[in-house]
C-alpha cells in the first residue's frame, strides 16, 4: 500500500502535532499500513504477527471479510442518526447482548467506548441504589475520563488533577505478589476479605457499587484464584452493594468457553461493560444491566455517536463470526497451547517469574532476583520481538509484564512462532540461563 508520507515524516509530524502524552509502544516504531487476519504490514511490505490485536481489540482478525462487508454496506446505507432517532442496528445489538450475557442482564446503553460504558454504569448504580461510594481494585484500569481515571488504581494512568470523589480501593488478587504475603492454597482469600474491610473502614458501610475487571489487563493480566470472585460477590450481596464486571478486555469470548470473563467464576454481575473487541476496532462501548436497575434511568439520556449504525452493524457481524467460526473454542485451545509452551519455557528461563491468564489473555512477568521487576529489560524484549516480526504488548504497575492478547483466530502455528521469538528475545536481552 502506498503512503503519502514516509516513516520519518510521519514520526516528525506526530511529534509536532500530537500531544506528548500520546506515547508509542516502541522506541523504533514500525509504520503500519495494512492488516490482514493475524498479521500487520509496514510500508515496505514486511509482515508482523500481531499478538496484541490493537490492545486486545481486533478480536476476529484484521479486516475480516464478513465484518468488513457489513461495515461497508452500512457506511453506504445509513451512517448516523444518534440515539434520539430509531434505527435497527442499535436495537438488534441490544437484543443480541441480552442473549449472550448471563442472568437477567437485558437492558443496554450503547456508547462510544469502554470509558463511557464504565461512566454510565457507575452513574446508574448510584441512581438505582441511592448510594454514592464506589469500590475499585488496586492495579485496575477503567479508562481515561476524570471518573474512569480515578477508578484506575495505577499511577501510570492516573490523572494528575484532583481525583473524582467517592472512590475507595481494595487489594487485588495478585497471587504472585500477594499484598498480604500469603501463598496460594493457604491464603484464606485475604484479598477477598479486604473488600469487606474496605466497606467497614473506608465507606459509610453502604457503598453503591464495586467495579472490577475479571482479569486485569493493563494491570498486567492479573488473574484471581478460583474462589475469589464468588467470595467477593457474597460479601457485596451481604452489604447490598452492586457489582460491575468490566469486560472491556475479557469480553466477547477472549478467555475461552464463555462470552464474558466473569462467567469463568460462575458469578452473575449486576452490570457488564464492554468495548474493544466488540466491534473489532470500530469505536463502540456498551453497558448492560437488569430491568430493575435500568428503571432508575428515566431522565433523558442522549449519546450523539453512541449506538451508531456503523458500529452496531459491525459489532453484530463480529458476534456472528465468533459463533460461526467457533472462536471461543479456538481461544481456549490455542490459549492453552501457548500457556503450556510458556510454562515449559519458564522451567529454563528464570526471568519468566510468572505466567498467568485464561484463554487468549496471557501475561508473562519478567523479573530478576527476589522477583525484582525488570521493566527496562521487558521493554527491550518487546522491542526485540518486534524486530523479529512479532508484536506483543507490555503492562503491569511496574511495566514488566509481556501481554499476549492476539486475535481469537490465531493458530497453533502462529503460537509456535510466538514461543520461538519470545525465547530468543529473552535470551538476547537477559542472556542464556546457566544450567
Amino acid at each position: 500500500m502506498n503512503v503519502s508520507l514516509n516513516r520519518d515524516e510521519i514520526h516528525r509530524k506526530r511529534e509536532q502535532f500530537v500531544v506528548p502524552g500520546v506515547k508509542q509502544l516502541f522506541a523504533d516504531p514500525p509504520l503500519f499500513v495494512k492488516g490482514s487476519g493475524v498479521f500487520l504490514y509496514d510500508e515496505k511490505g514486511r509482515e508482523y504477527l500481531d499478538m496484541f490485536a490493537g490492545i486486545c481489540t481486533v478480536s476476529v482478525g484484521h479486516c475480516h471479510p464478513k465484518v468488513t462487508a457489513a461495515t461497508v454496506e452500512q457506511v453506504q446505507t445509513l451512517q448516523h442518526t444518534s440515539t434520539a432517532f430509531m434505527t435497527e442496528p442499535m436495537v438488534t445489538l441490544a437484543e443480541k447482548l441480552s442473549q449472550i450475557t448471563p442472568g437477567n442482564l437485558s437492558k443496554s446503553m450503547i456508547t462510544n467506548s469502554g470509558t463511557e460504558a464504565n461512566e454510565f454504569a457507575i452513574r446508574l448504580a448510584r441512581l438505582s441504589s441511592e448510594r454514592f461510594q464506589v469500590i475499585a481494585l488496586e492495579h485496575a484500569y477503567h479508562g481515561e475520563s476524570h471518573l474512569a481515571a480515578t477508578l484506575t488504581a495505577n499511577h501510570n494512568w492516573r490523572a494528575e488533577n484532583v481525583p473524582a470523589s467517592g472512590i475507595v480501593y481494595a487489594a487485588n488478587a495478585y497471587c504472585y505478589r500477594c499484598p498480604f504475603k500469603k501463598t496460594p492454597g493457604s491464603c484464606g482469600l485475604e484479598c477477598a476479605k479486604d473488600v469487606e474491610r474496605v466497606i467497614q473502614t473506608q465507606t459509610n458501610g453502604k457503598p453503591a457499587v464495586m467495579i472490577a475487571e475479571p482479569i486485569q489487563g493493563v494491570g498486567g493480566i492479573i488473574t484471581p484464584p478460583d474462589d475469589y470472585f464468588p467470595e467477593v460477590k457474597r460479601i457485596l450481596d451481604n452489604y447490598g452493594v452492586l457489582f460491575i464486571s468490566d469486560e472491556v478486555q475479557t469480553g466477547v469470548g477472549r478467555t475461552g468457553k464463555h462470552w464474558f470473563g466473569i462467567s469463568n467464576w460462575n458469578v452473575i454481575p449486576d452490570f457488564m461493560t464492554m468495548a474493544k473487541g466488540l466491534a473489532n476496532g470500530i469505536p463502540i462501548g456498551a453497558v448492560i444491566t437488569t430491568p430493575k436497575i435500568a428503571e432508575a434511568a428515566q431522565k433523558q439520556h442522549i449519546n450523539t455517536f453512541g449506538g451508531n449504525p456503523i458500529s452496531c452493524r459491525t459489532a453484530l457481524a463480529v458476534l456472528d463470526v465468533i459463533e460461526e467460526e467457533d472462536l471461543m473454542a479456538n481461544a481456549l485451545k490455542v490459549g492453552t497451547y501457548i500457556m503450556e509452551g510458556l510454562k515449559d519455557m519458564q522451567k529454563s528461563q528464570p526471568a519468566m517469574g510468572d505466567v498467568r491468564g485464561k484463554g487468549l489473555m496471557i501475561g508473562v512477568e519478567i523479573v530478576g532476583e527476589n522477583k525484582t521487576p525488570l521493566a527496562k529489560e521487558t521493554a527491550r524484549i518487546v522491542e526485540k520481538m518486534k524486530d523479529e516480526g512479532v508484536i506483543c504488548g507490555k503492562g503491569g504497575l511496574y511495566g514488566n509484564v509481556i501481554r499476549i492478547q492476539p486475535p481469537m483466530n490465531i493458530t497453533t502455528e502462529n503460537a509456535n512462532t510466538l514461543l520461538k521469538v519470545l525465547k530468543t528475545s529473552i535470551e538476547s536481552v537477559i542472556g542464556t540461563p546457566v544450567h
